[in-house]
């Protein structure tokens, strides 16, 4: 993680006191970047995550879900057993209404 201090100067002890905190409070993502802007008395943080992608949600047997690792057996038995229909997309439109003469 990259550390960037803007706006005056902290002490080692400080400066790995916020970079504790920020790892805490983002536990589940990889910080990039900790720019610690100092301002008077006040400390703001600004930090940057790496981007996580894009997951896929769709509906399976009524579910709304991403993957199937929280399906039990009778769930997963029901996807396996699903079965495809493929109707053709019909774009044929009717206009129904009054025609002028």
């Amino acid at each position: 993680m990259e550390v960037i201090i803007e706006g005056g100067v902290l002490s080692e002890e400080e400066r790995k006191s916020y970079e504790a905190f920020v790892k805490d409070k983002y536990k589940n993502k990889e910080i990039t970047l900790l720019k610690i802007k100092i301002d008077g008395e006040f400390v703001n943080l600004e930090t940057h995550t790496r981007s996580e992608g894009f997951q896929r949600i769709r509906r399976i047997t009524g579910y709304l879900v991403g993957t199937l690792d929280r399906f039990n057996d009778g769930k997963r038995a029901e996807v396996k057993d699903r079965v495809p229909h493929n109707n053709p997309i019909d774009y044929t439109h009717t206009v129904s209404g009054l025609l002028d003469d």
